[in-house]
């Protein structure tokens, strides 16, 4: 597995806002989309799901840099930058692929929990050994 996943995609018109470009909240639904689009490909949703686990939000941060509009075509990175006990950091980048222009950066602190309880828990090997991780938020 590659410590930074990239996928992209087609800002739709669902995305715009009154002001004309992708609105704010959207981003925080991208930042969620290509986290569990990365930890499907290593693996680690089937067996978080095994162990009887999830991952659930902390915190969100996000800066925006640059507008996004309808038709562009976005490459959402994300990447794990860390582990601690129960915690993990996840750091995102947003560029436009016409321009390079990034357009949003961001983080999340995800929490991983006992899905019966919603009580946090260490987090097992199998599933950090999932992530390459890169702790430095510059992209190669």
């Amino acid at each position: 597995m590659q410590a930074i996943y990239r996928h992209r995609f087609t800002v739709g018109p669902e995305a715009i806002d009154t002001n004309g470009h992708v609105n704010n909240v959207v981003y925080v639904q991208w930042m969620q989309d290509v986290a569990v689009r990365h930890a499907d490909a290593a693996g680690c949703t089937d067996l978080t799901q095994r162990i009887g686990a999830t991952w659930v939000a902390r915190s969100h941060k996000i800066e925006y840099l640059s507008p996004a509009f309808a038709g562009d075509e976005i490459e959402a990175s994300t990447w794990v930058a860390s582990f601690r006990k129960v915690r993990s950091l996840r750091r995102y980048r947003f560029v436009r692929t016409s321009d390079n222009v990034t357009l949003a950066q961001g983080e999340t602190d995800w929490v991983f929990v006992d899905h019966a309880t919603g009580r946090p828990r260490s987090i097992p090997e199998p599933v950090t050994a999932a992530f390459e991780l890169w702790p430095d938020a510059s992209l190669p």
